[in-house]
């Protein structure tokens, strides 16, 4: 998601109640708990600094499994757990994270660690809204609980996922200091190394199963460098050792200059006439972001473009633009003013037929007493839930991920599926293209269609350092939400190393 979706969060407290008790940093349960548990983390992240041996530790269990659901009627049909991994210094940040076994055969399906972008977009979004095994009904909102029901098109068909919310302040993520509380990119990488091998600490059956990394949007500037981290400490000898295969990205930013490619994607989808994009190129010649005020003409050009574009869905552009106000104190008073005959009139809500409307529906249900419980949240550990958070602190400091990719793709084992919604003008094709293109490898499968229910799903080029490319003919920005049904095809070909 941009920078535009995001919401506010409350940082987390110093002090929290966990299962009921006030935890207290200088009492004595609280030291004697935090040897044990912050132990292992040091042990791990100075690893690699001080030598390269096997070692081992061991982790209290940190997952809980859920078996119901409120709003879903019955049972789940799958296997879902929730918890929390303690990483950094002291286990001072708490990593939430919803795991999702593989609903065909656990013991050898490949296993995903899954981080949607942002930053400061919970993973939540990839459970119900894009990839994950559950979706919310398309009902309006009558301020009761909103309804989940099945997603006929769940990767998780074909492999286990760990949907993980990072970075701290994400989701039900929250740091017990201030300084923990600190966010960046290279912090968030750290630590979902550091939680990837912990987690397999505590699930050992999956040891051995193959894993891969993923996530789209902004996740695309942190999962390379996640997959170059994990690689590093494999080659080092950190344990346990993790059977680390390769990445996928969905509409990723890369180089930060994704938006350059807007303008002539803009002009290819006839968004903008010939003359404007002609004046488009003379004026700025190729360079759109944070355009110099020194260059007036240029600065004049932006604005008509801007103009023209106004009004348009930048996530799919022949979507309806549903722009809405995620106010859940105003929305309860308007329902409440609406049964009593008065029309409350600060409210701007998602029509029905909006897609947003499952964001909408997403904080009503995340914020739930009874789904918190279910959930195993722990009390006073955050405030308001919020799928994306507005302006959220953080440092930028990987300026690109391009290098990841040629370290990566130097490697020569590692395989990588990067896709494009075509129909995004956040991170067009073009951008991803164009960078791909950089990497410079030669073509071992040529520009072809692959097809869906014999239909043609979208276009697909393979590269020899193991990468595939493919756009989805119809996808947005986060493509699976737009065409479930095309992308769960395309995933589970990949992932089972089958050609699209």
């Amino acid at each position: 998601m941009e920078k535009g979706e995001w919401e506010n969060v409350n940082e987390a407290p110093a002090k929290i109640q966990v299962n009921g008790q006030r935890e207290k940093k200088g009492g004595r349960n609280f030291k004697m708990a935090r040897f044990s548990s912050s132990l292992g983390a040091r042990v791990i992240l100075l690893l690699p600094l001080l030598f390269s041996s096997l070692i081992s530790f061991q982790l209290a269990s940190c997952g809980t499994t859920v078996d119901f659901l409120p709003g879903f009627d019955g049972p789940l049909p799958f296997v879902l757990e929730t918890g929390y991994v303690g990483v950094g210094e002291g286990e001072d940040v708490q990593a939430y994270y919803y795991f999702v076994e593989s609903e065909n055969n656990p013991n050898e399906d490949p296993l995903m660690l899954w981080l949607t972008g942002g930053p400061g977009c919970s993973s939540f979004s990839g459970l119900v809204l894009e990839i994950g095994p559950l979706i919310f009904k398309r009902e309006e909102y009558n301020g009761s609980l909103p309804n989940l029901i099945l997603r006929p098109h769940s990767w998780t068909k074909v492999s286990s996922i760990i949907f993980l919310d990072l970075p701290v302040s994400t989701g039900f993520t929250y740091a017990r200091t201030e300084v923990a509380a600190q966010k960046s990119d290279l912090k968030l990488v750290h630590q979902a190394h550091e939680f990837l091998r912990k987690w397999l600490i505590d699930h050992p059956k999956f040891l051995s199963n193959e894993v891969y990394i993923g996530g789209d949007s902004y996740s695309g500037i942190t999962v390379p460098a996640i997959v170059q981290e994990i690689s590093q400490g494999n080659e080092k000898g950190i344990q346990p050792s993790i059977n680390l295969q390769g990445y996928i990205l969905g509409n990723a930013f890369t180089t930060r200059k994704e938006e350059n490619y807007a303008i002539p994607f803009a002009h290819g989808m006839a968004l903008i006439s010939d003359e404007l994009y002609e004046s488009l190129q003379k004026n700025c010649k190729g360079e759109y972001i944070d355009v110099d005020t020194k260059n007036a003409l240029c600065s004049r050009v932006m604005e008509s473009y801007n103009e023209v574009i106004s009004g348009i869905s930048f996530s799919h552009i022949l979507e309806p633009n549903c722009d809405w106000v995620d106010t859940e104190t105003s929305l309860r008073r308007s329902l409440i003013q609406r049964h009593h005959g008065k029309k409350f009139l600060n409210t701007r809500l998602p029509a029905l037929s909006c897609r947003t409307y499952a964001n909408f529906q997403s904080s009503f249900w995340a914020n739930d007493d009874n789904v918190r419980s279910a959930l195993h949240i722990r009390k006073g550990s955050i405030g308001k839930w919020r799928r994306c958070t507005r302006n959220l602190p953080y440092t930028e400091d990987i300026p690109s991920s391009f290098e990841y990719h040629v370290n990566l793709s130097g490697k020569g084992y590692y395989r990588s599926l990067v896709y494009s919604g075509d129909h995004d003008l956040m991170v067009p094709f073009l951008g991803t293209q164009a960078w791909i293109r950089s990497l410079n490898y030669s073509i071992v499968d040529d520009w072809r269609q692959w097809n869906t229910n014999g239909q043609v799903a979208g276009y697909t080029r393979t590269y020899s350092n193991r990468m595939t490319f493919a756009t989805v003919k119809g996808g947005g920005h986060t493509a699976p939400e737009f065409k479930p049904e095309e992308c769960f095809a395309m995933y589970s070909r990949w992932i089972s190393k089958r050609p699209l």
